[in-house]
């Protein structure tokens, strides 16, 4: 497998086409590229936590502080944060974008990612958190701006599942 330099780059420019300046993320080797370009972008704040649930928490401030802000992580990691998605994002009504690589879905080579692939779907429908699907690096800025316009309309977490498609050559 190897994750694609070129996607993530389409991404990543989509991120800063929707005014996100501030990441908090997990790192995961579908992320690479779009933590190593936040890493070196002077006009963005990345911020890499321990636990993705940490990751709820640090988006609400920087949300609350006014700072439009993004979250990167795997499926993995999305559905470790559930309580923080509940008890503070639901609960007190904030706005998230979570762009979520998407592992463990058809095609998936490696059996410790296919339990969190068959259960994040189920898991965003059962919250009742909308999601949707980039596949089209090309297609990819319009969608993220899209998630963040209706995460801050709907006042709700918002995910977006990166593919196999998008992230791998």
């Amino acid at each position: 497998m190897t994750v694609s330099r070129d996607n993530s780059k389409m991404v990543y420019e989509g991120i800063k086409a929707a005014g996100i300046r501030y990441l908090s993320a997990m790192p995961e080797t579908w992320l690479v590229y779009l933590l190593q370009l936040a890493e070196n972008d002077p006009e963005m704040t990345l911020v890499e936590v321990a636990k993705e649930e940490e990751a709820i928490g640090i988006a609400a401030g920087a949300y609350f502080a006014g700072t439009p802000n993004a979250l990167l992580m795997q499926n993995h990691g999305f559905l470790a944060s559930i309580n923080g998605i509940v008890s503070l994002a639901l609960l007190y009504r904030i706005p998230l974008l979570m762009l979520i690589a998407h592992r463990g879905h058809i095609g998936e080579p490696y059996p410790w990612h296919t339990q969190g692939g068959i259960l994040t779907e189920p898991v965003l429908r059962g919250l009742g958190l909308p999601f949707d699907y980039v596949r089209d690096p090309h297609k990819a800025p319009k969608q993220i701006r899209e998630a963040q316009t209706f995460a801050l309309s709907s006042l709700s977490p918002v995910a977006l599942l990166l593919t196999r498609e998008l992230m791998e050559d």
